[in-house]
C-alpha cells in the first residue's frame, strides 16, 4: 500500500512540475513576442531552428 501512496505522490509531484514549466514557457515566448525577438527551437531528430516568438505564441494559442 506503501508504493501506491508513494507513486501518487510522485504523479502528483510531476505535474506540478510540468506546469511550472508550462508557465515559464509562456511567460518566456510571451516576453520574447513582446520585443520582436526569435527562439531557438529543437527538434526531436536533434536539429534546431530559429523562430519568431510570435509566431510561437500564436500556435500555443491555437
Amino acid at each position: 500500500m506503501k508504493m501506491i501512496s508513494e507513486t501518487l505522490k510522485f504523479s502528483e509531484f510531476s505535474q506540478k512540475i510540468l506546469l511550472g514549466l508550462k508557465i515559464a514557457n509562456r511567460k518566456l515566448v510571451e516576453k520574447t513576442a513582446a520585443e520582436n525577438g526569435s527562439l531557438i527551437i529543437g527538434n526531436i531528430d536533434g536539429s534546431f531552428k530559429e523562430v519568431p516568438a510570435k509566431e510561437l505564441l500564436k500556435e500555443m494559442n491555437n
